[in-house]
């Protein structure tokens, strides 16, 4: 399964921006992780095909929201009110073949990365 990513780019504090992630293959969910130099990558938000369910982090409740189309295996993060902090490598990840009891917010549960979209917010 290869996932392909769009949508980073450059925006000032305030503004919005939606990331697109498109995976070749049948999923089982997906989930957005982010990371900036030195620091782990953490989970920013996932949703689970079967029932619609899903889980954001703390900072990005009100702000990022989570959406797809489970028929084109298709995932989005719409993100608004960004802030510098938000700087970051975006990655979709992809939950291919249910090993594992991990919520969405482990890494572990995750089978496929794409290689990742920059995300920069200006001050």
């Amino acid at each position: 399964v290869q996932l392909v990513e769009s949508g980073g780019g450059l925006v000032q504090a305030g503004d919005s921006l939606r990331l697109s992630c498109a995976a070749s293959g049948r999923t089982n969910g997906m989930g957005w992780f982010r990371q900036v130099p030195g620091k782990e990558r953490e989970f920013v938000a996932g949703i689970l095909w079967s029932g619609g369910i899903t889980d954001s982090a703390d900072f990005a409740k009100g702000r990022f929201t989570i959406s797809g189309v489970q028929e084109k295996n298709t995932v989005y993060l719409t993100m608004s009110g960004l802030k510098p902090e938000d700087t970051a490598v975006y990655y979709c990840a992809a939950d291919v073949y249910v090993t594992g009891s991990f919520w969405m917010r482990d890494t572990r549960r995750y089978d496929y990365w794409g290689q990742g979209t920059l995300v920069t917010v200006s001050s």
